[in-house]
């Protein structure tokens, strides 16, 4: 009896985490739910986006990784508001943000347009997919030292986002996306290439959400009502323009110039 008991307290750690906090050296049982179930919506947007673009629905695909940018922006912000950060979030994160930043968008830009152009096609999807692992990897290496102030090299998700909103612009306009292939491939390879790039991208982690003078909230209001003209436009635009501000910070031609010491 003592021995199927321990047995079966056997199999019951093998599914516990444990972590050891670093400075009390005190050892947690167990995950915080909430910035890990944020995480997990964000992990299944990705994988919804996979299934939409097999079954051709690209306008919802792109849409999915959208919505997956926005909440991989969340789950950081709430576990740093609700003190929940934790070793487990942070690599749960990193998987989640390699699926739906990575493999989701290289899939979807191939199959919307870069099937039609062969072996260069599935090379500039295998090489965004490849840059926003390495991205990744480089990310929790430096994560300890790096400035969070700023990024180096473009974020996972907004280089997603760029590939996306490209989809879903010209999804919703009916456009056969082999038409722009070369167009396509193109961006598609920028992306990746500038997640893996030296370059400086301003992180805004800084700016912390509270009490604000009454124009910025109207300027948000504001923002979302311009953005709702045409989601897919605005928002490739935006994305274009954050992802041209990073070469624009490192030779000092915008507004969030990096200090040097």
């Amino acid at each position: 009896m003592d021995s199927q008991k321990e047995q079966q307290d056997s199999k019951n750690h093998d599914f516990e985490v444990h972590e050891v906090e670093a400075t009390s050296g005190h050892r947690h049982k167990g995950v915080f739910l909430l910035p890990n179930l944020i995480t997990s919506g964000a992990l299944f947007a990705g994988f919804f986006a996979i299934v939409c673009a097999v079954n051709g629905d690209f306008v919802y695909a792109a849409m999915a990784i959208v919505a997956g940018g926005i909440l991989d922006g969340l789950d950081g912000s709430v576990a740093r508001l609700t003190n929940t950060q934790s070793k487990f979030g942070a690599e749960y994160d990193s998987l989640s943000d390699c699926v739906a930043f990575g493999v989701a968008p290289g899939l979807v830009a191939y199959v919307w347009a870069l099937s039609e152009l062969g072996n260069l096609g599935w090379a500039a999807a295998f090489l965004y997919v490849a840059c926003a692992a390495l991205r990744l990897a480089r990310f929790n290496v430096q994560a300890d030292t790096a400035d969070h102030r700023f990024f180096t090299g473009l974020a996972s998700p907004a280089a997603a986002g760029l590939v996306a909103t490209l989809v879903w612009l010209g999804a919703s306009r009916g456009w056969d996306g082999s038409s722009i292939g070369y167009l396509v491939a193109l961006v598609t390879a920028a992306a990746g290439l500038l997640m893996v790039s030296p370059v400086s991208y301003h992180s805004f982690k800084e700016f912390r959400v509270g009490r604000v003078p009454f124009r910025v909230l109207l300027g948000a209001i504001v923002a979302l009502a311009v953005i709702f003209l045409d989601p897919p436009l605005v928002l490739l635009v935006v994305a274009v323009c954050f992802a041209a501000s990073g070469p624009l910070l490192s030779v000092g031609l915008f507004p969030f110039q990096k200090k040097l010491d």
